[in-house]
Order: structure tokens, then sequence, then C-alpha cells
């Protein structure tokens, strides 16, 4: 079952890749996801299959009102460089303090994957040259970071199929805190670089996962489940169209039973479909590199979304390229549990570890199992409900408010609701038609006063948000059934004598 999660990407990877679908296939006839990774058969070469590798690095933006180190607002789109203490311009003199909430989000969400919190964390500075980053270096966590040794539990769907499922888990190596940077503009028609500041020194939790992955799928799943945690948790609101949560993978093939093979990083993706998209085009790019002869570099690339392909940065920089040094303005990070917090220090100036994991809310896995186990739907059902946005809360909303079972409401929210609002690129919270008037909708269905087909019409009145109810709507359209056999007889009875003629040669045949 394992293997057959990532083959309906394969498949869709064979045709599209790069120098026709019949030299591709030659290449790739099968493939086979091993719990550690996935094996893809040499084409007529005679060499054992290819084993692809896929870890990941996720910048999330932690949720807070201000930055790591200084007090400036934290705003989406705001006006160019209006958020920029001196600190964030980094003028001389000026030192970083702290931010007690981006702490609080970093142990929160390593509590959620499982991972070890370290109660004493190091900052050391992480040193690159480009314009958007005023001081040369980055303040980050490269020796001791805050949390280790975690793990995430994903499902994927097999052969594109809800019912069938496999849950995998990929290790997390660390999660570290971390500043952003700025942000370059590049102007084409004046020949000039903008650099905005806004971003940088906004507050980021660096989620480093093992290479436990084989393919875009498996990558795509890990890191959507990674997104519902985070907004969830409140942590991070993990909006990939604004970079509040961004994706390098780093992909690699080799043989079985050899070192892994040379990586190259694709930075910076942005969606996950681009991401499921952006690693199997790269394993597929350094098969066909090997197969004819040619090495790997160890490079960054950029995924092309228009073109469909990766396409080269600049060379991988090492660790030595970066100058780790220990961050001399910043003591070691001192976190506390319930047993080690000192009796005279103000709690309101620590982090208690055992706090926040006591407030830790009910996570995407079992928000699943307890819709599941509530309300008797089917546990695809309860992922379809989970991960689109609100939508849990919305039918949650429409039982409580209808004399309908669960299991016939998720069939109108599933069926009816979700395909429209994806036609018309809405979440459940931009609903034209409100839980209630739907749970209206649907008990007028469930008391016989309609027919099915009359409740679909109403539904697509619904829709068109006019303000009317479902009620108004069957009186408008006249939809609704008749009850009394004396009105239906007479009724029948109409027809009959207006259409005498065909009635007699009915009887007769």
């Amino acid at each position: 079952a394992a293997a057959r999660g990532c083959g309906g990407v394969w498949r869709r990877v064979l045709r599209r890749g790069p120098g026709g679908p019949r030299s591709v296939s030659r290449l790739w006839r099968a493939v086979a996801c091993s719990a550690r990774g996935g094996a893809v058969p040499a084409g007529h070469s005679g060499l054992a299959p290819w084993v692809p590798v896929v870890g990941l690095e996720i910048h999330a933006q932690i949720s807070s009102n201000s930055k790591l180190f200084s007090g400036s607002k934290v705003q989406f789109a705001a006006p160019p460089n209006s958020l920029v203490s001196f600190f964030d311009a980094s003028l001389p003199g000026t030192l970083p303090v702290l931010n007690k909430r981006c702490v609080e989000a970093a142990v929160m969400t390593g509590l959620a994957l499982n991972c070890t919190i370290n109660k004493k964390s190091l900052f050391d500075r992480k040193h690159y040259f480009y314009a958007d980053l005023p001081a040369g270096y980055q303040i980050t966590q490269q020796r001791v970071p805050i949390a280790v040794n975690g793990s995430l539990s994903y499902s994927l769907c097999i052969d594109n199929k809800m019912s069938q499922m496999v849950t995998k888990t990929v290790r997390i190596k660390q999660i570290q805190l971390e500043q952003d940077s700025g942000k370059s503009l590049h102007d084409d028609a004046r020949s000039q670089t903008l650099v905005d500041l806004n971003r940088a020194g906004v507050g980021l939790m660096e989620v480093v996962m093992e290479p436990d992955m084989c393919c875009g799928e498996e990558a795509a799943a890990a890191v959507r489940e990674l997104q519902l945690i985070l907004q969830t948790l409140g942590s991070s609101q993990a909006i990939m169209a604004e970079g509040q949560l961004r994706v390098d993978a780093n992909v690699s093939v080799h043989h079985p039973g050899e070192p892994y093979g040379v990586r190259t990083e694709v930075k910076n993706i942005n969606s996950v479909r681009f991401l499921a998209k952006a690693v199997d085009y790269e394993i597929q790019r350094q098969i066909k590199e090997l197969e004819n002869g040619g090495t790997v570099l160890n490079e960054t690339r950029a995924f092309d979304s228009k073109l469909g392909c990766t396409v080269p940065m600049r060379d991988k920089e090492g660790k030595q390229d970066y100058r780790f040094m220990p961050e001399p303005n910043l003591p070691p990070l001192i976190l506390y549990d319930a047993k080690s917090l000192p009796a005279n220090v103000n709690h309101q100036q620590v982090v208690n570890i055992d706090w926040i994991h006591e407030r830790l809310p009910d996570l995407p896995s079992v928000r699943r199992a307890k819709l599941v186990e509530l309300y008797g739907i089917l546990p695809e059902h309860s992922f379809t409900l989970v991960n689109e946005d609100g939508l849990t809360d919305f039918f949650e909303d429409v039982v409580k408010q209808t004399q309908m079972k669960p299991k016939k409401v998720i069939g109108w929210i599933l069926s009816d609701l979700l395909s429209h609002l994806k036609q018309h690129s809405l979440t459940a919270k931009e609903s034209p038609i409100s839980a209630f008037l739907l749970a209206d909708l649907l008990n007028l269905l469930e008391k016989g006063e309609i027919s099915s087909s009359a409740a679909k019409q109403v539904f697509e009145e619904l829709w068109k948000g006019e303000g009317k109810t479902p009620l108004e709507i069957v009186k408008e359209k006249q939809l609704e059934l008749i009850q009394d056999q004396e009105e239906l007889e007479q009724i029948c009875q109409a027809v009959i004598d207006e259409r005498e003629k065909e009635v007699i040669m009915a009887v007769l045949g």
C-alpha cells in the first residue's frame, strides 16, 4: 500500500518529464516506496534501481504582533520600509531583545511534533551577504536549537482514492528560532533593485525534517499536515500565499546499498502543489542526468511554476561558508518546567514548558478521530472536513441545528457545499449559504416537505445569496410536496378530465 501511495504522482511525472514520455518511461516503469524511501527501477542499462531521498526545511512565520528581537510591528503588505526599527536596519549600537511570544510558539510547536524541548538553547550568527540582510548575518540556532528529535505522522491517498489511505511518519531533526531577512524587489524596467526591510527580523521557526520521504506526494502531504498543526496551535497562520510558510526541498538519488547521492536544494517553494511538482521533477532530472553519464551538482535551484521545472540559482553554501559563531549579544535561552521553576521567579517573565503542554489544543489527528467516533462518519470524510479551512465547524453547526443524521449531512457538505466552494475558490467561512440556512433546508427535506430534487433547486437559489430563506424559496417556486390525499385526487381527476381521449386510448390499449 505504501508503494502505491506515490504511484499516481510517478505516473504523471512519466508522462510530463523532460526528454519526452518515451525516454522517461524507459527509465521509470514502476515505483516501490519502502518505509525509508522509494526505489525507481532503471531502464535497459542493467543498473540497479534508483532510490529517491527527500528531506525538507520549512520556515514558518510565527504569529506575533512584533518581531523576534525588536518591537517593530508585523503586518503583511504594509507600505515598504514602514515597519523597521533601528535594530532591524542594523544601526550601530542597537541590541536584540528576545520576544517571549515567539519562544512560547516554538515550544508549543515542538511539543505538538513530539520533540524534546531543550531547557537551554543557544543563539548563533549565520553570515551571508545579501542586500536585504543589513547586518550581514542572521541570528539563528545552529548548535543547540530549542527543540530536537520529534516526529510528524501524515496520511496519503493510494491511487488518489480517499477510501484507501496509508499513514507514514517523518522524523523531525530540530526546530530552531531565527529571524527573517528583508525582501529584494527587482525592477527590470529601470534596471534596479529595491529593498524592503519590513520583513527583516520577523520571527521564524525552521522545522528541519530528516530525509525520510521518497516523492513529491509524500513531501506535500507532510507539509500540509504541518500547516494544519501550526494553524490549530495558532503558532503560525502558515498562509503560503503570503510567504508565512516557505519550503526548501533537499533531493538526491542513489542505488540501493550505496551512500546517498549528491543533493540539490530547491529553495522557497510557496505552494503545496508546486512542492510536489518540484520534488518529482528534480528526482526525474537527477536520474536522467546520471543515466546519461553526467553528474549532479551540489547546488541551489528554484522551481519555475510556469515551466514546471527547476532552474539553477547558485552553488550550495557549506557550513564553512556561513562562518557560524556564537551570538555575543544574547545569553543562553533558559526554559523551565514545573519541577525546575524557582520559587522566587516572576512567572510572567519565564517560559514554562509544562504550562504550555497543558494548554495544547486537539491536533488534527485527534480531531479526525473524534469526528469519526462522535458522528459515525467515514475516516476519509473526517480528513476532508479537517483539511478544509473552517469546514469542520460548519459541519458541526449544521448537525446541531438539523434533525437529519450526520451521515446524511456529510453528503450535503462534501458533495454540494464543498464542490461549490471549490468552484468559486471560497472557504467555508466565506460561503454564501450559512450553516443555519443549510440546516433549515435539510430540516425541510427530513420532514418530507420537499423532495431531494427540490432541495437541490433550493440549494442553488440559496447560493445566489439573495437573502431568502429555504421556506420562502419553496413557496415562491411551489416546490413543496402535497400531503393532502383529497387534494392529490382532485389534481389527478383534473388531469384525467383534460386528457379524456388519451386516457381512453391508454385504457383500451
